[in-house]
């Protein structure tokens, strides 16, 4: 790897979040055989960033597994918006499935999200919670139960409890599948997997596999080129029950790829490729981060993943 890549020239950026809610960082590493994104939040300890180095170079050096499907299926990403903003979100996505943001506010107010978004679909699309932890048992129970009704059924509800034992605890009084992290696997129905946190592609495979779950594959809010690693995951996984949670560039306010190669849904897809698009020299420049303490702060982050700190 120290052979292959030029740390010490991967350039930094930062991109505003669409909804004002922050700045989504991180650098760009450019293998012989393409680039990779790693984009750890900075709170996370030196161990895990380092599991999203070996994502970020895994597609640049020794590349990705062979896909088994041209393109995945994907699910628009609804936060916590109002229901009009809900009903927008979902019918510009072209998508047929929908992760809805729930518990960040009032029960009333996520049961009118939801309820948006399924008259938005229709009665064919399908309909996922992500509920971020926020709930103890109890009140999980009965705000699925509300959310479900609203819904008129889901796939899964994500996160809806903040640990194992809780999520345990709540699989058994409802009836939905509950869905969470690989380190939850065994108390919950569906294993969600993002491969930047999980080490890369070949990495959430093998996890995949050794827990023998469905899976559905998520995004932690990367640009094109850190999404191109998900879709790869996707691509490779042996089955794909669920649409992926990947459509989430719309997030941003920009990209750091040409318009034409972003990864924005088309017709509820999106194409699994062997390499993601290279970074325009322009949009790099446009999102490149030029205060020296912040760009440091990055510096010092990738030395700390590589273990030269």
């Amino acid at each position: 790897m120290k052979a292959m890549i030029d740390f010490d020239a991967a350039p930094i950026f930062g991109i505003p979040m669409a909804d004002g809610s922050g700045v989504h960082e991180g650098m760009l590493i450019e293998g012989p055989q393409g680039w990779g994104e790693f984009s750890p939040l900075l709170a996370c300890a030196d161990d895990e960033a380092s599991r999203w180095l070996t994502a970020a170079v895994e597609g640049g050096t020794v590349g990705w597994p062979d896909s088994r499907r041209g393109r995945v299926p994907i699910a628009v990403v609804v936060g916590a918006v109002d229901p009009s903003s809900a009903r927008r979100v979902v019918e510009a996505s072209g998508c047929l499935a929908a992760d809805v943001a729930v518990g960040t506010g009032s029960l009333a107010a996520d049961a009118d999200r939801v309820a948006a978004v399924r008259d938005a679909f229709g009665p064919q699309g399908r309909i996922r919670l992500s509920g971020n932890g926020t709930w103890g048992v109890d009140a999980a129970v009965s705000a699925i139960a509300v959310l479900v009704d609203a819904a008129g059924g889901v796939d899964f509800v994500a996160d809806p409890c903040g640990s194992a034992a809780e999520l345990g605890a709540l699989r058994g009084r409802v009836e939905v599948p509950i869905a969470s992290g690989p380190s939850c696997a065994g108390v919950v129905d569906v294993v969600v997997l993002r491969s930047g946190p999980l080490g890369g592609v070949r990495r959430a495979l093998r996890v995949a596999e050794r827990l023998e779950l469905p899976c559905v594959v998520a995004s932690s809010g990367e640009t094109s080129i850190g999404l191109a690693a998900g879709l790869a995951l996707a691509g490779a996984l042996p089955e794909l029950r669920y649409a992926c949670a990947l459509g989430t560039v719309s997030e941003l306010t920009g990209d750091l790829v040409a318009p034409g190669r972003s990864l924005r849904p088309v017709d509820g897809h999106l194409p699994v490729a062997p390499t993601p698009a290279a970074p325009s020299a322009d949009l790099l420049r446009q999102y490149a981060i030029t205060d020296s303490d912040r760009a440091d702060l990055w510096r010092r982050r990738l030395r700390a993943a590589r273990g030269t700190a």
